[in-house]
Formats: structure tokens, C-alpha cells, sequence
């Protein structure tokens, strides 16, 4: 009888069965593990200086900047693509589908377009970084607010327009990169490669107050968004104000993109790379945990190419060409799997 209860009891918890429960545990204890051995890596490894000296330790504090870039990132991405695919009830779409990526490149193309050389350092700093974070955050408002609020109210149809924005504003950027002179289209696709190099300490203090508080007004509306998973039609019913916790999702979504965006450039299948191992490992309905395993999993992802690249292939640079290549793999993989969008 006790047996019997107990398993009554788990049924009715964010796991399915106890052993559910246990896997994640060892699961998020792997991870944790992991993430700790990358982070040593970032810090440590291939020092110049005698370890346990003043250089050594100036050093691995320089290297700090790369792995709060890398922490940031990864949450950002993890957290805005699982919150997004559950407002849309798909989780093959993500962030990046709303324009983010192609308004970025837009702005980081005009102004090199425009201005030269001298427009790639326009787009550098911390004023311009917050420009474009206020940019992006005006133009999802707007999108999700019209789309969301008006007389259709169709996430369906916000997705639509989202993907012919973007398509709109890539097409845009093309045109205006096949007139760039050799030296400034150099100069534009170092910007548009991801890249953790790409990111400047001084912009963290903007990047970390605006993650912390977008990542700490999803975890706190964690059970509006189980709720939102269900669906439309049983989150009303189950007294959810579905379009108003829908349009506040994507508003902290779009905060966190557009931070992750401006730092260090798109990476457009990092989140769903990381969103699809956080559905396979956690097992679970429950967001909250779902986001503490998504931003482990985005650390472990980013951090783990990080240190692999730039210590044994001593290519750097390449993290977000590999974390792409990876990602839109897993992506076409999934993709013929499933059958359809």
C-alpha cells in the first residue's frame, strides 16, 4: 500500500516515475561536473606563467571576461528558445526565426555600408551595444504587441510575418554586402561570424543586470509557462490569461536575445541544439528545471568547443562555425525525423 502511494505521489510531480526523477539528478550532477572541468580549462590552461604566480593568476583573471561571456550566452540562448517553442507549441522553431539574427546584420551592414570602415567602429562600444539592444527590443515589442493584441491574435501569423521580416531584412544586408569593397566586407563578416572573441568586457555590465532579469522573470513565471504548454484551449480553461503571459514570454525572449545577439554575434541553431538535449535529458514538464538543465547544457555546449578549439585546434575563432555546423545538423536531423515544421 505504501508502495502504491509513493508511486501516486511521483506521478503527480514533475517526473513521470521515480526513476525519472533520479536521472535527472545524476543527469544535472554529470553536467555540473562538466561545467566545472571546462571552467577550470578557460581559466587555467596553456597559462604562460608559473601556476600559482602573480602573471598566473593575472591571467586567468583576464580570461574571466570569456567565461562570463560564455555563462551568459548559454542562458540566454537555453532559456529564450525552450520559453519560445512553448508560446508557439512547437519545438522546432526558434528565437532566431523572429528577424533577431537578420536585424543585427542589417544594422551592423548599413553601418559599414555607409560609413566605411569607420562604421565598424560606430557599431563598437558600449552606447551602439545598447542601441542595438534597445533597437531589437522596440522591434519585437512591436511585432509581438500588433500581432498578439490586435483582431487576429494568431501566434501562427506572428511567426509568419516574423520569418518575411527577417527574410526581408537578409535580403536587405545582401544587397548592400554586394557593394562593400573587399576590405569592409572583411571587416562586416568578422562581426557576423559568433564568436565569444567578438564580446568586450565593458558591455557586461549592461548584458548580466538585463539576463539576470529576464532569466529571474521566466524562472518566476515558470508554472504560467507549464501551464501555456498544455495549449491554448486547457490553459484557459484552466483560468491562464493565455495571450497576456504569451506576450510577456516574448518580451523577456526578446531581451534575452537581443543581449545575446549584440554580445557576440548569431548563432542561430545554439539554442535549439541546446533546447532539444534539455528536452531528451530532463525528461520533464517542469520549466524551472528545464532551466537550470538548459543553461548547464548551454555552458557545457559553448564552453566545452570553447576550450577544445582554442587549446588543442588553436582555432578560436571557429567555436560559433562548429557550434553551427553541429546545431543545424542535429537541426535537418530532427527535422526529417519529425515529419514536418
Amino acid at each position: 500500500m505504501a508502495e502504491r502511494t509513493a508511486a501516486t505521489a511521483s506521478l503527480s510531480g514533475p517526473f513521470a516515475t521515480e526513476q525519472r526523477a533520479r536521472r535527472y539528478a545524476v543527469t544535472m550532477g554529470v553536467l555540473l561536473a562538466l561545467a566545472a572541468v571546462f571552467a577550470v580549462g578557460i581559466l587555467v590552461w596553456d597559462n604562460p606563467a608559473p601556476a600559482g604566480s602573480d602573471g598566473f593568476w593575472r591571467i586567468a583573471q583576464l580570461r574571466v571576461t570569456s567565461l562570463i561571456v560564455i555563462v551568459v550566452v548559454a542562458v540566454c540562448q537555453g532559456l529564450a528558445t525552450i520559453s519560445f517553442q512553448t508560446v508557439t507549441g512547437n519545438r522546432i522553431v526558434t528565437p532566431s526565426l523572429m528577424g533577431f539574427e537578420s536585424l543585427y546584420t542589417a544594422i551592423s551592414t548599413s553601418a559599414i555600408f555607409f560609413f566605411g570602415a569607420a562604421g565598424a567602429r560606430m557599431v563598437q562600444g558600449v552606447g551602439p551595444y545598447l542601441l542595438q539592444i534597445v533597437v531589437m527590443l522596440v522591434f519585437s515589442g512591436a511585432l509581438y504587441g500588433w500581432l498578439l493584441s490586435g483582431r487576429y491574435a494568431n501566434v501562427q501569423i506572428m511567426l509568419l510575418v516574423g520569418i518575411i521580416l527577417g527574410g526581408a531584412l537578409a535580403a536587405f544586408s545582401t544587397f548592400l554586402q554586394r557593394m562593400l569593397t573587399p576590405t569592409e566586407f572583411d571587416l562586416l563578416t568578422a562581426r557576423l561570424i559568433g564568436s565569444v572573441a567578438n564580446a568586450d568586457a565593458s558591455y557586461l555590465p549592461i548584458a548580466v543586470p538585463l539576463v539576470v532579469l529576464a532569466a529571474a522573470a521566466l524562472w518566476w513565471g515558470g508554472g504560467r509557462l507549464d501551464l501555456l504548454g498544455l495549449g491554448r484551449d486547457v490553459a484557459l480553461s484552466l483560468g491562464a490569461s493565455h495571450r497576456r503571459d504569451s506576450i510577456l514570454t516574448l518580451l523577456m525572449v526578446s531581451i534575452l536575445m537581443a543581449v545575446s545577439t549584440s554580445l557576440i554575434g548569431p548563432m542561430t541553431f545554439l539554442g535549439f541544439l541546446v533546447a532539444m538535449l534539455t528536452y531528451q535529458l530532463a525528461d520533464t514538464y517542469d520549466h524551472r528545471r528545464m532551466f537550470a538543465m538548459a543553461a548547464l547544457v548551454g555552458f557545457v555546449v559553448l564552453g566545452g568547443a570553447y576550450v577544445v578549439l582554442k587549446h588543442v585546434f588553436y582555432a578560436a575563432g571557429s567555436v560559433g562555425i562548429i557550434v553551427e555546423i553541429v546545431g543545424g545538423t542535429f537541426f535537418l536531423v530532427h527535422l526529417l525525423r519529425k515529419g514536418r515544421l
